[in-house]
């Protein structure tokens, strides 16, 4: 009747289609496929009936379109048979993605949104819900089995979850197998159930449902069944109340009421209708067949029965979804025939630029008109179809409410439409959603709990992609959203942070002056600079004393001054290393070293010297070790050291080195000798210049004298060289900054060891003993002795 209230006011309508009467003739399936085919067989052959309206217009009115079919499986057949003969047709409730396909149904065309829209939209309310773990039920045709394959694609793409199980619901309601399903629903861990299929099927399953009592479930309804009133009954209200649905979207239609109060069996136009008579006698239980009348006891319509006073879906027009969708349908049909003939001659779209005329209209012409057409309803919906034959896409979301006096509602609570950008949009009033739950909130529906941020998905093997295992991300890599599928590395200088959420500066490692090991090594070498320097004051306040005097007082002096620099060159190996640092640490303490050592050579040799000079035939070696001679050789060996030094630093200079070997969230930072070979060199030199001086001075220890120095000189070099061989395997196995702490230990070590050995004894007796600090006490027993 919708139908035909929209073909009454097009006619009406003086703006849309003047001077052109439009008619319909209305076929009925009875839910049965071939007599669908036989009426759309009957309208693609042309009218019997000769029609005179008035004297220039008469004979067989073309069909120029149809509405339907409702289910999908339906329109599939019609559309292949009146595809043939370019017959457009629009559907008002065929809902299958296939239908979109062009190839096959290019006259198909649609006022409700495919499948593909429907399942996209259901998917946005998974997502917006947290809902990844889901059923599908779907019915045994087109609908059902393109849904599934559809949903499970799209679902795939999206990310927004996977399927528990998918089951297909049977048509000939087998108990065994809804047992099956039932039971499969009820053994899953998914709390969310999706169903696309038709209201026999849900009836026929929800039988299932109550009998095995399964509670707890949040349904998700298609548009088939969404609005399904023999399903919100007290009995399955109890299962079904909180249903959320994706409905057609609700319209408007002014004047359908009083034109539906208008229907009468007897009216002028309607004795030959029998679906109008069938209705009447529905409404009003009676018949107008007096042997009826008679066989079942039903009373005798008589006409004078009031459509007002009986109780009935009929009149209640707050709902108006696949009808408006029917409105939609025939207006497209008549906005698309108008624009056809708007058309001017000479400024046509077909061969030659030729309009199509009323009295040679072909069905295919009017297909392009379809394809084009734009209009906006009285309710303010904009109409018209995409290139696969598909309306503006948009949906109602609905609710299932059961209201306290045991009456059932199904309240609007948001949309699901396309956008611009050609994504679909979802609107939802949440706080008037009704939830079947004590908690009275949205249930979670999910495989596997969602992975925090410092962990990464494991999928778990022979499971669907929902099911997984959640990984702390390893060191040095982390994950700073939820689910994350793999977790990213950290830059070079950072380290992920003990929650593996984010990345943090790494932990810095060197000898510092703030440390406990650094201080100590620092105020040991400040207390050695200190030392040294009181010894050289000692010195320098009894420079005229024998003791002093003794075995060139100058070589003292100038090794007390080598070995401060000593000391004060171990501090270059504390605190953050630089470039300047790194070259000056190296460089200084490899001349401090061979300074000292030089002249603790000189001296050795002056010694073996003069004794030598003291026997009969050697006073002509002393030649060879004046003072001159003594400060040359000093010169000439530190001399060597600097140009080690210098072609080390030129061709391969240490320098400043971040080192991440030792531990993966610390930054060492540390001198790089740069050149192993350099380094090796420059120990190997001092090392060489020590043992010739522990290997002479071992040679002079037992000469006479009262104060041999060759002993101290002895019993120094033999520490100074047990501090370095002990050095290198110790230095080589110190990770970091114990390396630095190691060669600065070996530094004050070997440099207390010369001044303690070298010259303790002569402040003691220069300041303990000062009588034994004359010139006879020193040579007197070794006159003697000669």
């Amino acid at each position: 009747m919708t139908m035909a209230f929209a073909v009454e006011e097009i006619n009406k309508n003086s703006n849309l289609l003047p001077n052109v009467t439009v008619g319909y003739s209305l076929y009925d399936n009875c839910g049965a496929l071939l007599m669908g085919l036989s009426g759309a067989i009957s309208l693609s052959n042309g009218q019997e009936e000769q029609v005179v309206l008035q004297d220039d217009c008469s004979g067989i009115p073309p069909v120029i379109g149809i509405v339907g079919e409702t289910y999908s499986t339906f329109s599939i057949a019609i559309s292949h048979m009146l595809g043939l003969f370019n017959i457009p047709i629009v559907s008002y409730f065929a809902t299958c993605s296939c239908l979109s396909d062009r190839q096959r149904f290019p006259t198909f065309f649609r006022t409700i949104p495919s499948d593909a829209f429907q399942v996209r939209a259901m998917i946005q309310i998974l997502k917006h819900f947290g809902w990844t773990w889901v059923g599908l039920l779907v019915s045994d045709d087109d609908y059902g089995l393109h849904v599934a394959q559809s949903f499970q694609s799209d679902l795939l793409q999206a990310g927004g979850g996977c399927l528990a199980y998918l089951e297909v619901l049977p048509w000939d309601s087998d108990p065994g197998e809804l047992r099956r399903i039932v039971n499969l629903m009820k053994a899953s861990t998914a709390r969310v159930v999706i169903v696309f299929a038709h209201e026999i099927h849900m009836i026929q399953l929800m039988e299932e449902v109550v009998k095995q009592n399964v509670t707890g479930l949040q349904w998700i309804a298609s548009e088939a069944w969404t609005a399904a009133a023999v399903l919100q009954t007290p009995r399955l209200m109890l299962y079904l109340s909180g249903t959320l649905g994706i409905a057609i979207r609700r319209g408007e239609i002014s004047g359908l009421m009083d034109f539906l109060l208008q229907i009468h069996p007897d009216k002028e136009g309607n004795n030959k209708n029998n679906m109008v008579r069938q209705f009447w006698e529905y409404m009003f239980q009676c018949t107008f067949d007096p042997v009826g009348w008679t066989e079942d006891g039903r009373a005798l319509c008589t006409g004078q029965e009031n459509i007002k006073n009986v109780d009935s879906e009929f009149l209640d027009l707050s709902n108006l979804r696949p009808e408006y969708n029917i409105y939609k349908a025939v207006y497209a049909l008549a906005y698309a025939l108008d624009d056809m003939l708007q058309c001017e001659p000479g400024g046509g779209p077909f061969s030659g630029n030729s309009c199509a005329t009323l009295q040679t209209l072909e069905p295919w012409q009017l297909l392009y008109y379809l394809e084009k057409v734009n209009f906006t309803t009285s309710f303010g919906d904009q109409v018209s179809f995409d290139e696969n034959g598909d309306a503006l896409p948009i949906y109602d979301v609905m609710n299932w409410l059961w209201l306290p006096d045991g009456r059932t509602k199904v309240q609007n609570v948001g949309e699901v439409k396309r956008s611009p950008s050609n994504e679909e949009v979802l609107i939802l009033k949440e706080e008037k959603i009704f939830w079947n739950f004590e908690s009275k909130k949205p249930p979670r529906s999910v495989c596997s709990e969602s992975c925090p941020p410092g962990t990464r998905i494991s999928r778990k093997k022979g499971q669907p992609g929902c099911c997984f295992d959640c990984i702390p991300c390893s060191g040095g890599k982390i994950s700073n959203k939820t689910n994350s599928v793999e977790c990213i590395s950290c830059p070079e200088d950072f380290w992920s942070s003990p929650q593996r959420d984010h990345c943090v500066p790494k932990k810095t490692e060197f000898l510092s002056y703030h440390e406990p090991l650094g201080i100590c090594l620092a105020t040991i070498s400040l207390l050695g600079t200190f030392i040294s320097v009181v010894v050289l004051g000692i010195f320098t306040y009894h420079h005229r004393t024998p003791m002093v005097r003794a075995n060139n007082s100058e070589l003292s002096f100038l090794l007390l001054v080598s070995l401060k620099l000593c000391f004060l060159c171990s501090l270059l190996f504390i605190g953050k290393p630089g470039l300047w640092t790194c070259q000056l640490r190296h460089a200084a303490f490899g001349i401090s070293f061979v300074l000292c050592v030089s002249c603790i050579l000189v001296k050795t040799m002056v010694v073996l010297a003069v004794f030598r000079a003291s026997k009969p035939g050697g006073e002509a070696i002393l030649k060879w070790f004046g003072v001159m001679q003594q400060r040359g050789t000093v010169l000439v060996l530190t001399s060597i050291q600097a140009a080690i030094c210098t072609a080390w630093l030129v061709s391969a200079s240490p320098s400043p080195h971040k080192n991440t070997e030792y531990h993966n969230d610390k930054i060492v930072y540390e001198c790089a000798v740069g050149s192993t070979i350099g380094f090796a060199v420059l120990l190997g030199y001092i090392g060489l210049l020590a043992i010739l001086s522990f290997l002479i001075a071992f040679l002079a220890r037992n000469l006479p004298d009262n104060f041999n120095e060759a002993k101290l000189i002895t019993f120094s070099m033999l520490i100074f060289c047990a501090v370095w061989v002990a050095f290198v395997p110790a230095y080589i196995n110190s990770p970091g900054k114990y390396a630095d702490a190691v060669e600065v230990f070996a530094i004050l070590a070997s440099s207390f060891g010369l001044l303690v050995a070298l010259f303790g004894p002569k402040c003691y007796i220069i300041l303990l003993r000062p009588e034994r600090n004359t010139k006879k006490a020193i040579m007197g027993r070794g006159a003697t002795k000669s």
